[in-house]
């Protein structure tokens, strides 16, 4: 288990954006002075114009640069977050991601519709089709998937999910993603620029789509 910290080096400043804007400048100085150079002297441009033109790119100049400092910003706080969940590593935490199943039981935490006279959970593998169904009480207390067929026989490992069906006089009152634990593995950064958790499987979890964090058990 580890932490991944690899982030972009805020400490040495992007100067792409910067350097095309300096070229971009000292371009449009040229261009200002050709065309004052060439201007008719019997109808000059106001002298208004040509201020109204240097403040304008100015402004997109002081733009890009604020950009920058907020892009650097932002990439400190990922890393700050980064180094204050380091002590996830090796907790448990309770989403809705798939489950890789690992031949150990699956402890779900259903969520029903108000109002569900009957439901159960439909086990989902990694293509989305169904391989079983569990019948489950509407008191919403944990429950717990062996993980093997009515024969006995364990499924395959890999990815599950897990969705919860509530019912009413026969009907669909509605679909919910039933709640796991699982251990993170890791804490890094994905491609947006978030902080992820990355639990069995290589499953990544935004971080804001977690409800519980605990001791591994």
């Amino acid at each position: 288990m580890e932490i991944s910290t690899t982030t972009p080096d805020t400490t040495v400043p992007d100067t792409t954006s910067r350097t095309q804007i300096t070229s971009d400048f000292e371009a449009f100085l040229r261009m200002l002075t050709v065309q004052m150079e060439n201007q008719d002297p019997l109808n000059p441009v106001d002298s208004t114009d040509f201020a109204v033109q240097l403040a304008t790119f100015s402004s997109v100049e002081q733009q890009v640069q604020t950009n920058d400092l907020l892009r650097a910003l932002q990439d400190q706080m990922g890393a700050s977050g980064i180094a204050q969940m380091a002590d996830w590593v090796g907790r448990e935490v309770r989403t809705t991601a798939p489950v890789t199943l690992d031949g150990s039981p699956v402890t779900l935490y259903p969520k029903l519709e108000s109002g569900a006279e009957s439901a159960s959970v439909i086990v989902r593998n990694s293509a989305g089709d169904q391989i079983t169904e569990l019948r489950i009480d509407t008191t919403g207390n944990p429950v717990e998937w062996a993980g093997v067929t009515t024969d006995g026989f364990p499924f395959p490992p890999g990815p599950y999910t897990f969705e919860v069906q509530s019912f009413s006089a026969g009907d669909l009152l509605g679909t919910n993603r039933a709640e796991t634990y699982a251990p993170v593995q890791e804490v890094r950064r994905n491609g947006q620029g978030e902080n992820v958790v990355v639990l069995p499987g290589n499953i990544e979890v935004d971080t804001n789509t977690i409800t519980a964090l605990r001791r591994a058990l």
